[in-house]
């Protein structure tokens, strides 16, 4: 059983890799999108988003990282896969998979579902561009408007020699609204010879067991569910080793968010300051009340002392 970290834009940058890997129980994370047009990207830009680049792929606690690119041209975006392997990228990914209306309309993510030609297309260049001891794997949803390629395009990834495919089971039209059809990761896996990744609707042990059920994988990625429950890797393999787990309560978990806002606080002006936890809040507030409380408490506040002193009663 493998369990992945998802790569959400805009919210799983390297420093919450860095956390939840260390708290232990994944087997890997991807990297946000790294967006590709026609232009090659400076090294520069590669190790922006994934700084792990500098410690051979591997986050502070030494889980590997695989590096997401995301356009909808073969060429540039194997031109750029090249540069992302002499950046030191050791494992690439391929979004197919974001809903977002901006990315669409300049032709990147979920819109290429609409023609798993272009799908393949892109996938076959990159494997083509990179040497075979780089994996290059690929994420998709199960359409744009509705599944009706859903097949098509787990195949187009397949037969362009991606080494691994996660399935959002959602379309692009779904966006996050569950449920989450599983049961067409079933079909998907098996279809295709290559592993699949599982994804969508995984925010507990028990619906772990039950996405396991449907789709028969063994591999899994995890999003929103692990920051609603940072520690959900760990309660997954709790369970299934039949292990005794007792859950993160609250004051580690806030001891957590407080280690992020000193690790995010250098990178963001006065103005953004503790943005960052505050987006972080909204998704644990589903597991956690104190997280509703907290998030009243320091909504409107941008003072670094003031947010310190919240962070000293909110645990």
């Amino acid at each position: 059983m493998q369990l992945y970290l998802a790569p959400m834009e805009g919210v799983v940058d390297h420093q919450v890799r860095d956390l939840l890997s260390a708290l232990g129980g994944l087997d890997g994370c991807v990297t946000e999108f790294i967006r590709v047009t026609d232009n090659l990207l400076p090294r520069r830009v590669f190790r922006r988003y994934a700084p792990e680049l500098d410690n051979q792929c591997l986050t502070p606690s030494g889980t590997p990282v695989k590096v997401q690119l995301l356009g909808g041209q073969p060429e540039p975006v194997a031109l750029n896969a090249q540069r992302a392997v002499q950046a030191g990228a050791l494992a690439l990914d391929l979004n197919f998979g974001c809903p977002a209306k901006t990315v669409n309309k300049s032709d990147g993510g979920a819109c290429l579902l609409r023609q798993p030609e272009r799908v393949n297309a892109i996938v076959a260049a990159v494997r083509a561009a990179v040497p075979e001891s780089i994996s290059v794997s690929a994420k998709i949803r199960l359409g744009f408007e509705d599944t009706s390629r859903y097949l098509d395009n787990a195949l187009a990834v397949s037969e362009a020699g991606a080494s691994e495919l996660t399935v959002h089971a959602r379309t692009k039209s779904d966006g996050y609204k569950p449920p989450a059809y599983w049961e067409y990761i079933a079909s998907i896996r098996e279809a295709v010879s290559i592993p699949i990744v599982a994804n969508g609707e995984i925010w507990s042990p028990a619906d772990f067991e039950r996405c396991r059920a449907v789709t028969g994988c063994e591999r899994f990625m995890l999003g929103r569910g692990l920051l609603a429950r940072p520690d959900l890797a760990r309660a997954i393999r709790a369970q299934v080793s039949g292990e005794d787990y007792t859950p993160m309560a609250w004051p580690e978990v806030c001891q957590l968010l407080h280690r992020y806002y000193r690790m995010s606080q250098p990178h963001y002006p006065t103005k953004h300051n503790g943005n960052r936890i505050k987006q972080w809040l909204m998704y644990l507030q589903r597991e956690y009340p104190q997280a509703a409380t907290f998030f009243e408490q320091i909504k409107r506040e941008r003072e670094p002392a003031r947010l310190e002193a919240a962070f000293k009663t909110a645990a």
